[in-house]
C-alpha cells in the first residue's frame, strides 16, 4: 500500500517518445496507462502533466519570438495530454483534461474546485498547457499545481533514472543522488528541474520522486516503496 493519497505525475515528453525522440511511442504510453491504472484502483487520486518536448522545443530557436514559441509549446502539452488521456481511457480509466485557458470544447479550465470533483469520481485529470504565460516551463506548472491542489508529492518520471552530480551522458564517472535537498539542486544548478521551479518548490516544501519512467513498473514501485530513483527533500 502507498502511503501517498494524492499525487501529481510529470511525465518527460521525450520518455513518451521512446527511441523515436519525437510523437508518441504507443507501447510506452499504454505500459504508463496500466502502472496508473493499478495506482488508481488502490483509490490514490492522480494528477498528471506532460512536457512538450516530443513536439517542440521553442528555446532552441532564435528565429521565434520567446512568447510565441511558449505559446506552441503550451499548446504541445495539450495535444499530449488529450492523446494520452484517451490511451487511460481503452485502459478502463474515467480522465478528464484541465487547461488554464480556453480551448474550445477540448478541455476544461483548470479551478481546485473542478479538480476535487473529478477526483472525488475516481477520475484522472490532465493538467495541459502549462501556467498559461510564456517564461514558465512545465516543471513549474507542475510544482505550482501541486501546491494548488495540495498532493502529497510529485512524482517526476525522466528518461534518466534519477540526479546525478553532472551529465551522466557525457561523464560515466557521474555520481547519482539517493537523496539530495533541493537546496542542493539550486546552488549547484543541477538542472534536472527548472530553477525558478524548484525555488517554488523549496519555499513550499514540496517533496519529490525522480525516477527514470522507462524501468519496469517504475510509476507503481516509486508510489509503493520500491524507489530506485532520486528523493529530493525540503
Amino acid at each position: 500500500m502507498s502511503e501517498y493519497k494524492r499525487v501529481v505525475l510529470k511525465l518527460s515528453g521525450e520518455a513518451l517518445a521512446g527511441d523515436k525522440k519525437t510523437g508518441f511511442d504507443e507501447a510506452t504510453v499504454v505500459g504508463v496507462a496500466k502502472q496508473v491504472k493499478v495506482l488508481v484502483d488502490q483509490g490514490i487520486e492522480v494528477g498528471i502533466i506532460i512536457g512538450g518536448g516530443n513536439f517542440w522545443r521553442g528555446r532552441t530557436s532564435e528565429k521565434i519570438d520567446r512568447t510565441k514559441a511558449d505559446a506552441i509549446g503550451m499548446l504541445a502539452t495539450v495535444m499530449n495530454c488529450i492523446y494520452v488521456s484517451e490511451i487511460f481511457r481503452t485502459e478502463g480509466m474515467d480522465t478528464q483534461v484541465l487547461t488554464p485557458f480556453e480551448c474550445g470544447s477540448f478541455t476544461k479550465l483548470f479551478s481546485k474546485d473542478r479538480v476535487n470533483k473529478y477526483f472525488s469520481k475516481g477520475m484522472v485529470v490532465f493538467f495541459a498547457g502549462g501556467i498559461g504565460h510564456p517564461y514558465f516551463s512545465t516543471d513549474m506548472g507542475t510544482v505550482l499545481r501541486a501546491i494548488e491542489i495540495e498532493a502529497d508529492v510529485v512524482l517526476s518520471a525522466k528518461s534518466i533514472d534519477g540526479v546525478y552530480d553532472k551529465d551522466p551522458a557525457k561523464y560515466p564517472d557521474a555520481k547519482k543522488f539517493d537523496e539530495i535537498k533541493i537546496e542542493e539542486i539550486v546552488d549547484k544548478k543541477l538542472g534536472v528541474i527548472d530553477l525558478a521551479a524548484a525555488v517554488l518548490c523549496m519555499e513550499n516544501k514540496v517533496p519529490m520522486l525522480l525516477f527514470g519512467l522507462n524501468e519496469e513498473n517504475s510509476i507503481i514501485n516509486t508510489v509503493t516503496g520500491k524507489f530506485t530513483g532520486t528523493k529530493i527533500i525540503v
